[in-house]
């Protein structure tokens, strides 16, 4: 298991990392947040046969959802203010982990833990998409066209260091998360590794401007997260679990890519590059 989740994190850095050469950080960010790392785990707990298990999964998931936005508002705001990536890095972590522990600490019902995680999303998407526009009205279209010679280079090193840094953290929280009570364990198994090493190596090489297009991508991603655990759980209590994977899986799909479609576009233009 440890081997396929660090496996599974270097795919994703891997495939974002891709996607910012081709279609800019924008695209990157939508992809970083859609559950490349935690649907294929919760989908292996789901083939050993554990319905029960993989509901309080995706529920215990979805609890910390909000934690995950207020880290990537709170990364973008210190870059949008000036401050240094290692800065940001710290105020991010350290919002995480206060507003995630009082979500933990609290006993949330299903009802109000599904409603607080879509609230926390819009909310995360109106706040970065008015800090992008914001970075649009200041200095022009946010990113060049994909294609061009401006698109991201992200050379073989530095795509190279990445991937080290995430699986690297990856490997930290995990073995840091053993010898952790339960809910200190799931809360640092919650913390955003992409959203952690993606934007510390934007910051320096491209600037503030491409990390808030990276971070309001982020946010767009999360909308298929958020919506791959929420039918995964709403459906394993009416229908097989095979049926429930793929409804999942299709549903998180189409909601990362209308909420791309929509909230990457405000007065008619695209903010970060056209889609794939």
């Amino acid at each position: 298991m440890l081997a396929l989740k660090l496996g599974l994190v270097a795919l994703s850095v891997l495939l974002a990392s891709l996607a910012a050469r081709r279609w800019g950080h924008g695209v990157a960010g939508t992809l970083s947040g859609f559950p490349v790392i935690a649907a294929p785990i919760t989908l292996f707990v789901l083939w050993q046969q554990h319905e029960v298990r993989t509901r309080e999964i995706a529920l215990a998931t979805l609890v910390c959802l909000p934690a995950t936005v207020v880290h990537l508002v709170t990364f973008a705001a210190v870059i949008r203010a000036g401050g240094r990536w290692a800065v940001a890095l710290v105020a991010a972590n350290g919002a995480f982990l206060a507003t995630g522990g009082l979500l933990v600490a609290t006993a949330w019902p299903a009802a109000a833990t599904l409603a607080l995680a879509a609230g926390s999303l819009v909310a995360g998407a109106v706040v970065l998409r008015g800090m992008v526009r914001q970075a649009l009205a200041a200095r022009g279209p946010l990113e060049p066209p994909a294609g061009s010679a401006r698109t991201p280079a992200v050379p073989r090193v530095e795509l190279g260091l990445r991937i080290a840094a995430a699986v690297a953290v990856a490997a930290a929280v995990m073995m840091a998360a053993e010898s952790l009570p339960a809910w200190a364990s799931g809360l640092l198994l919650a913390v955003p590794i992409t959203g952690n090493v993606l934007p510390c190596f934007t910051a320096p090489r491209y600037g503030p401007v491409a990390v808030l297009a990276l971070l309001a991508g982020f946010v767009q991603g999360l909308f298929g997260f958020a919506t791959f655990f929420v039918v995964l759980y709403v459906a394993l209590a009416r229908v097989p679990a095979g049926v429930s994977a793929l409804l999942a899986l299709a549903a998180a799909v189409v909601a990362a890519r209308v909420s791309y479609r929509y909230w990457s576009r405000p007065a008619g233009r695209p903010l970060a590059g056209r889609a794939p």
